[in-house]
Formats: structure tokens, C-alpha cells, sequence
């Protein structure tokens, strides 16, 4: 007796080709990440990082704004505007970690501006 392919494996081969062959037009779907992966992604990054988060020349504007509004004869060293960049920095990511934490008792995953206000409360501010 000769032995013969079975038709259900033509089927099958036909079926995977005509799945993982492109879209008409040749341009495949980018693969997209689950929700929240990314972001866990770049939470590991920046908490590995020191470098800092916000650009310098939109803060040094800002700092020699608010110094021009108290005097307007002030000028910085760019080592001073980096130490106060630094200082700025370190303050922010303290307040949300505490807001982070108040947000967590409260059972809630998403910060609010209450939780924003408890922290500073707690930390005395």
C-alpha cells in the first residue's frame, strides 16, 4: 500500500501561510506592549538613573524669572543654578515617594492632589 499525505496538513500549511504573511500593502502591525509594562520599564530606568529629569535651560529661565521678580540685578554661576537644580530635584521625587506612600493607605494606585497636600502636612511644610 503507498503511503500518501493526509489533506488535513495541506490545510494546516495553508492556513499559517495565509496568517503570517503581511496585511495587503506589505506593512506589518508593530507589536505593542501590554499596559504598564512600558511604564515599569522606564520606573527601573530613571530609579537606576542620576541623571537629572528636568532640562537645564527651561530651568535656568525659570530660576533667573523668579530671581528678576525680587531684584532685577541678580546673576547666577552656572554651579549655582546646577546645585539648586539638584536641590529642586532631590525635593520633588521625596514629595512623591510620600505621596506615593498616602496614596497606597488610601488603597488607591493613583495620586491626587490630597495626597499631595498630606505630605506636605506630614513633612511639616
Amino acid at each position: 500500500m503507498a503511503r500518501h499525505r493526509s489533506p488535513d496538513v495541506d490545510i494546516f500549511r495553508m492556513k499559517a501561510a495565509r496568517m503570517s504573511a503581511p496585511a495587503q500593502g506589505g506593512v506589518r502591525k508593530p507589536y505593542r506592549y501590554r499596559p504598564g509594562t512600558v511604564a515599569l520599564r522606564e520606573i527601573k530606568r530613571y530609579q537606576n538613573s542620576t541623571e537629572l529629569l528636568i532640562a537645564k535651560r527651561p530651568f535656568e529661565r525659570l530660576v533667573l524669572e523668579i530671581a528678576q521678580d525680587i531684584r532685577s540685578d541678580f546673576r547666577f554661576k552656572s554651579s549655582a543654578i546646577e546645585a539648586l537644580q539638584q536641590a529642586s530635584e532631590a525635593f520633588l521625587v521625596k514629595l512623591f515617594e510620600l505621596t506615593q506612600l498616602c496614596a497606597i493607605h488610601a488603597k488607591r494606585v493613583t495620586i491626587t492632589k490630597n495626597d499631595i497636600q498630606l505630605a506636605r502636612r506630614i513633612r511639616g511644610e
